[in-house]
């Protein structure tokens, strides 16, 4: 369904796949619609709208398979599954959005439109920019159907990524991380998110999934005996209440295992809770908490539960809907295992998010999600802010954990982890916020900064003299807050820099001066401001004089002029590039090529992971320039997840002419002997030499660190596949 250009070799379209497509328009959409929809369907192959592209592949599979994705992954219905049956036909001009509209009516109409302006904007993959992740948010932020189909599209193209081109697999992984995975994470579909982290981690990091997936079949016959041994008196108490229930056992994601790995550094024999058992109740809608609760009282009879543990979302569900009990017991072996407890009903929303809403009629919740989208427009068609705070204040409102309080009068309002009493304010209304001096929390009156936690009650006291201030920014938390407080600060910033204006302006006409706004700029440089409106404030607070800054400006410009010849002359060589446009005009290519002959671009290789000749590298535009990392550096993630506009792909060209210092970290038994052969090895390898070695011994084992200068990766991998042979030589690996 998307117009972008891959390198998609194979027909994906199988007889089964269309077989499941027929079976779900039967299923999800009326007589109706399918007999409208069978000659739109029928012209538009007569016109061979659904051809096979040679660049992008079979589009009809590109279709079948998403329609398939939002049937059975997500449970949509026939208004999301015929716009994205006539998005290809509209696109090619088989049909008119008229036609659709009169044929379909405006709801569908409005999802094909919405689908057409999304990918327009991701047509052009020459840079992913801050400001055209504005323009697609705000389209994406127009139905929520339209988030759910591109999820389901990329979910589709990310399954296939093995089939594209290194290039695309790149530029996939940092949509899917920077834009595509928060927003699943924030409509509830978990499944889809946790296959998106997977799937980035096989695809940018191959080596630490393919250990992971290696260790969990390693240990599955293990796994499994120890699910069903901790099962199974559970389940036999359960049978005695004569509840209908089903009993799962599951393994944590493979990208949730990595990241306890790296972040407790720890080996994956030592991660304790990799298990987690879900418990699904057939209740009757009006007994679904009792009978959770049953489920509780027997699963901590039988296990001693963690209470630090316990998370409750039946009382209070998550705002996208999310509703189940979670606890971790002490099983077998002493090893903690999470027991997620809910109904059928409760465990479709939790699979399938937000879209299982238009089948339970979930109307609070989905009033809730709109109200978080209006918010999310509103922040981002904001004139008055940039484009990095936008995209800072998106991604706060995606990972926010909640917690619950309460106005005086009971009413429930939903807040960040973290919030203030601030934020609070800011949440019941912008003018409450700005006016704000302190609340009363459980009757006890407390500062503005002061952290709320669940379950408080919360009075907000005001005044009319009060107004946002700036260091406000350094304790809320909520995007709302945060705008606010910006907006308001830069209409008063606005007021000021007029009036300061007006009096500079008045103070040079009197000394009949002609103000050249180059030299101004850079006499206000000069003067430590980072901005022009933080000079011209200082000016209206009259902590900076008029006529002192006239004298050095004439100063400044009678310097200039003397000195023009010698500042003209600016070395092409020294260009730096302030930003991902300019070094795209510089490039004039989609990819950055690493070569002795690149002029023009200055690109520096990251400390933080040492790249070198042969590893697979993408460029991150910083202020000093372009750093190059490898993309299994341990900052990679974060730099996608945050920064994805930044991102270039790059790549390694022609032969290595440079050598490069690379550190690896040898650990073995603490032989006599061991060192020299070490050593020995290291001089014997062709192209390599030995440039620094340090050795730490404990307990009969030695940890060393080797830095040694090479060429490329072949020559890293050959060195590092001998000194494994040493005898005594417990692991050897590359040091980022």
């Amino acid at each position: 369904m998307d117009n972008n250009n891959p390198t998609y070799n194979a027909d994906g379209l199988t007889y089964s796949k269309f077989k499941r497509l027929m079976k779900g328009l039967y299923i999800n959409l009326t007589d109706t619609e399918l007999g409208k929809l069978r000659p739109v369907v029928k012209k538009a192959i007569a016109e061979d709208v659904y051809r096979k592209d040679e660049e992008i592949g079979s589009i009809t599979d590109l279709t079948v398979s998403t329609c398939i994705i939002l049937m059975e992954e997500l449970g949509l219905k026939s208004a999301s599954i015929i716009a994205l049956v006539l998005y290809r036909p509209f696109i090619r001009k088989s049909i008119t959005i008229e036609e659709i509209q009169k044929l379909f009516g405006k709801d569908i109409a409005d999802i094909v439109d919405g689908l057409a302006k999304v990918n327009a904007l991701e047509k052009n993959e020459s840079a992913i920019a801050s400001d055209n992740y504005i323009k697609l948010l705000i389209s994406l932020a127009e139905d929520m159907r339209v988030i759910l189909i591109k999820i389901a599209s990329r979910l589709h193209r990310f399954r296939c990524a093995e089939k594209y081109t290194e290039q695309y697999r790149m530029q996939l992984a940092i949509e899917v991380s920077y834009l595509y995975s928060p927003l699943a994470h924030k409509l509830g579909l978990y499944n889809i998110k946790t296959e998106f982290e997977d799937l980035y981690l096989k695809y940018t990091d191959p080596e630490a999934y393919n250990y992971i997936v290696s260790k969990l079949s390693e240990s599955k016959v293990a796994r499994d005996k120890y699910i069903a041994s901790f099962i199974a008196p559970i389940d036999a108490r359960l049978k005695e209440t004569g509840l209908k229930y089903d009993i799962k056992g599951r393994v944590k994601s493979i990208s949730s295992i990595n990241n306890k790995l790296k972040k407790q550094k720890i080996d994956f024999e030592s991660i304790y809770d990799l298990f987690a058992i879900r418990i699904i109740l057939n209740s009757h809608k009006d007994k679904e908490k009792a009978e959770c609760w049953q489920v509780y009282s027997i699963a901590t009879d039988m296990y001693t539960p963690n209470p630090k543990r316990l998370k409750d979302w039946l009382s209070i569900p998550k705002s996208n809907g999310y509703e189940s009990l979670h606890i971790t017991v002490m099983g077998p072996e002493s090893r903690w295992v999470e027991v997620q407890i809910r109904t059928k009903r409760m465990d479709e929303i939790a699979e399938r998010g937000l879209a299982a809403h238009w089948k339970y009629k979930g109307v609070k919740s989905q009033s809730k999600m709109d109200d978080w989208l209006t918010n999310l427009r509103e922040m981002l068609e904001n004139k008055s802010m940039d484009s990095e705070e936008k995209l800072d204040n998106f991604k706060l409102d995606l990972y926010d954990d909640e917690i619950y309080v309460f106005t005086p009068k009971g009413d429930l309002h939903k807040l960040p982890n973290g919030a203030t009493v601030l934020d609070f304010a800011f949440a019941i209304h912008s003018r409450i916020g700005s006016t704000c001096v302190s609340g009363k929390v459980n009757g006890k009156n407390v500062p503005i900064r002061y952290k709320l936690q669940n379950g408080d009650q919360v009075e907000i006291l005001t005044s009319p003299n009060q107004s946002p201030k700036r260091d406000w920014l350094g304790f809320v938390v909520t995007s709302k807050a945060k705008n606010r407080i910006r907006q308001s600060l830069k209409e008063e910033a606005n007021k000021q820099v007029e009036i300061a204006k007006e009096m500079l302006k008045r103070r040079v006409k009197n000394r009949k001066i002609e103000i050249n706004e180059s030299i101004m700029m850079r006499l206000i440089k000069k003067l430590g401001f980072k901005t022009i409106t933080d000079f011209y404030i200082k000016i209206a607070e009259e902590s900076l004089d008029i006529n002192s800054v006239i004298d050095q400006y004439i100063e400044l410009e009678k310097k200039e002029t003397e000195q023009h010849d010698k500042h003209e002359a600016v070395s092409a060589g020294s260009y730096v590039p302030q930003n991902l446009d300019i070094i795209k005009e510089t490039l004039g290519k989609e990819e950055l090529i690493l070569d002795k002959n690149l002029t023009g671009v200055d690109y520096k290789l990251a400390k933080c992971c040492n790249p070198i000749y042969g590893d697979e590298i993408f460029g991150f535009v910083s202020s000093q320039g372009i750093k190059i990392h490898r993309k299994n550096c341990p900052n990679a993630h974060d730099m996608f997840f945050r920064f994805g506009y930044r991102i270039i792909p790059a790549r390694w060209s022609g032969k290595s002419g440079s050598t490069y210092t690379v550190t690896l970290r040898v650990i073995g038994n603490d032989d006599i002997g061991i060192i020299n052969n070490l050593t020995s090895i290291i001089s014997k390898e062709a192209g390599v030499s030995m440039r620094a070695i340090s050795i730490d011994s404990n307990d009969g084992l030695f940890h060393g660190n080797v830095s040694v200068i090479l060429n490329n990766t072949d020559m890293l991998n050959g060195l590092i596949k001998k000194l494994r042979t040493i005898k005594g030589v417990k692991e050897v690996s590359r040091l980022n």
